[in-house]
Parts: structure tokens; C-alpha cells; sequence
């Protein structure tokens, strides 16, 4: 599998394929990111924060998970000299080899991509969950507020990966499961996993 090294940007909670991340960008570090992936028409790769803070301090430490998801721009605003919009959606799953800051504070590591998932269909005892989420999408278009959530058509709620990821962005998950579930290799596993948080039952 190949590898490479690219920019990390770690957040609290990670980022699924095909979801949609939404980032206001005023540190230094981030500035240079954005203005890097800019120019070489790079991915970025959002790693969850195992410890730490999004917004540097000084002082602080920052200790990533090994997981994370690449990320492509798809829409940069300047709000302010030095205070950017950026709109981003995520491609694919990836383990993080060997990483380590650099100039700024800013996070480099090595990214190795998972193999492409297998998309598989969604079992008939987890089918109320692609009808679930969507009425939410149809709830949203009917609304006028499509544009507000996390994900983008085509919308595959035939689809067990890619239902799982989206239930995976808009459920108020912890941290720590939320990067637990996106290291989730089978599709149905994780989509089972979602379906017994949303009943209460435990995994």
C-alpha cells in the first residue's frame, strides 16, 4: 500500500469519508496548511486528539490517535486578513505512521490508506436506520437547511458504510468512540455498533 507524507490537522472529533467538515482557520499553523494544500492541490489529514486541545497553547501537549481521515478542499473564504472559512470533504480512512511537528506547531505525518471499502448492503434488521436518517435529510431539504448538514448527495442509504458514517458525524458519540468507530474496518459491525448506542444497548 502506498504511503506519503502529508499535513495533519488534529481535531477533537474525526471526520468520515465523504463527510462534510466545516472549519474556521485563524492559528498560524493552520493559515500555512490551507495555503500549502492551495498551492500543491494536496489532501490534508484530520487525526482525532487522543490528548490536548484543538487551538494551540503554549505549554500543551497534543497526542494523536493512529487513525484519521483525509480531507479535500472544496471551498476557501476570507472572512478577515488571516481569518479564513474553509469548507472540506472527507475521501478516505488512513493509519498514521510516523508523525511529528514541525515549523509552527504544525503536525506531519505518514499516511497509509486503508483499502477501499467494500460498500456493502444494509441488513434488514438494521434497514430503520437508513430510513431514519432519511427522513432527516428529507426534513432538511424540506426545511430549506440542506446545506447545514454534514453530508452531500449523492445520499447511499442503500449503503451500510456510508449510513454508519454519517450516524457516526451527527450523533453526540464521545470522542473516543467516534475515533473507535471510524477505525472500524467491517461496515455492518459498525453500523450495528451505531444501532446499539441509539437503543441503549451496550457493546
Amino acid at each position: 500500500m502506498a504511503t506519503e507524507t502529508l499535513p495533519l490537522f488534529p481535531l477533537s472529533q474525526p471526520v468520515f469519508p465523504e463527510g462534510i467538515l466545516r472549519l474556521t482557520i485563524f492559528e498560524v499553523r493552520y493559515l500555512h496548511l490551507i495555503r500549502r494544500c492551495q498551492q500543491e492541490g494536496i489532501a490534508f489529514g484530520v487525526v482525532p486528539l487522543a490528548d490536548g486541545h484543538e487551538v494551540q497553547k503554549a505549554g500543551a501537549l497534543e497526542r494523536l490517535h493512529n487513525i484519521g481521515c483525509l480531507v479535500h478542499l472544496l471551498n476557501v473564504e476570507a472572512l478577515q486578513p488571516a481569518v479564513l472559512s474553509v469548507a472540506c470533504v472527507g475521501t478516505k480512512r488512513f493509519r498514521l505512521g510516523e508523525h511529528a511537528r514541525g515549523a509552527y506547531g504544525l503536525w506531519s505525518g505518514e499516511i497509509i490508506p486503508y483499502p477501499a471499502p467494500a460498500r456493502l448492503p444494509i441488513p434488514a434488521d438494521l434497514q430503520p436506520l437508513a430510513d431514519q436518517l432519511g427522513g432527516l435529510i428529507a426534513a432538511a431539504q424540506r426545511q430549506g437547511e440542506e446545506a447545514d448538514i454534514p453530508m452531500r448527495p449523492p445520499y447511499r442509504l442503500d449503503e451500510c458504510g456510508w449510513v454508519a458514517d454519517r450516524w457516526a458525524e451527527l450523533l453526540p458519540l464521545p470522542p473516543a468512540e467516534k475515533a473507535m468507530l471510524l477505525a472500524q474496518d467491517d461496515e455492518v459491525q459498525r453500523l450495528r455498533q451505531i444501532s446499539d448506542w441509539l437503543s441503549g444497548t451496550p457493546t
